[in-house]
């Protein structure tokens, strides 16, 4: 079938995305160690490679995968897992199948766009990996560290004055509240009886989510002599936190990333606000000056 310039370059886009897709999917196969998702992925890459043959039909041509797609996403699964890897690659190539659905005239990519819409997205929410499982835990860690700690620091700013006193008392503060929080999700876990949670696991991704928190967020204090300004920078990465662990949370998880991130951060805010007047007050009627 002969093909307008226009319409052949467009087929060799789509081409060139189905095989960097497919060589993806079997290279996060190659390094996952779940057999079932392992074939999952297997399963994905093969229907890719089988997108990419269909197209070549009417291009007649061979097309290079694209490199920097395939090394990014291979390592970003690496660190941050397979699921939030796929899901952000997915959400960037969402309107293909919306695409291959205006070629009315072409049989074949009407039922392309059926299949990258439907199938495989069916076959992504197959994919079982731990990390999603004990998400809950980690949020939990996450949440009540950043809202208990920014208060807390706050508070101390207040209270205190001292960068460095500030830091030591923030610093066992926290490592106390994390150990808490971890033997509270492992009764919390073992207590609900969820088979596909393990107590001691739940527990250690609390509070290792906990203490990073902690450590991120009592660092400031430590590296800067202005009680303040480490008040203000430690404002702004528990903002930042907020808004990474937010939209991992959100493409892993398919949600709305403004919402969390809109919600978690006026939370966060509001105690730390109210926590600094509480330390001013406190500081003004003792007349207590650290």
């Amino acid at each position: 079938m002969n093909l307008t310039e226009k319409t052949l370059q467009e087929f060799l886009r789509f081409q060139r995305n189905e095989i960097t897709e497919s060589i993806v999917y079997d290279r996060l196969a190659s390094i996952e160690k779940n057999e079932t998702n392992r074939e999952t992925l297997r399963l994905i890459s093969n229907q890719e490679k089988g997108h990419y043959a269909v197209l070549k039909e009417y291009t007649q041509q061979d097309v290079a995968p694209k490199r920097f797609r395939i090394f990014k996403f291979y390592w970003l699964a690496r660190i941050l897992g397979i699921t939030f890897a796929i899901k952000l690659m997915e959400s960037s190539e969402e309107g293909a199948h919306n695409e291959y659905a205006t070629y009315t005239d072409y049989p074949d990519l009407q039922a392309l766009s059926l299949e990258e819409e439907v199938h495989e997205k069916s076959l992504i929410a197959l994919i079982n990996e731990e990390r999603l499982e004990y998400m809950g835990s980690v949020v939990l860690g996450l949440n009540d560290a950043l809202v208990e700690f920014t208060g807390a620091l706050a508070g101390f700013t207040l209270a205190l004055s001292d960068p460095k006193l500030i830091a030591l008392t923030g610093s066992i503060t926290g490592i106390a509240a994390a150990l808490s929080m971890a033997s509270s999700e492992y009764l919390s876990t073992k207590s609900e009886g969820d088979k596909s949670k393990h107590p001691t696991k739940a527990a250690v991704y609390t509070g290792i989510a906990y203490l990073i928190t902690v450590i991120a967020l009592v660092s400031p204090f430590i590296l800067i002599g202005h009680a303040l300004l480490a008040l203000a920078v430690m404002l702004i990465m528990a903002l930042l936190i907020i808004a990474l662990f937010n939209y991992y949370y959100a493409v892993a998880r398919s949600e709305s990333f403004r919402k969390r991130f809109t919600e978690m951060a006026i939370l966060s805010f509001s105690v730390a606000a109210v926590s600094f007047l509480i330390g001013y007050l406190l500081k003004t009627f003792t007349g207590l000056d650290a």
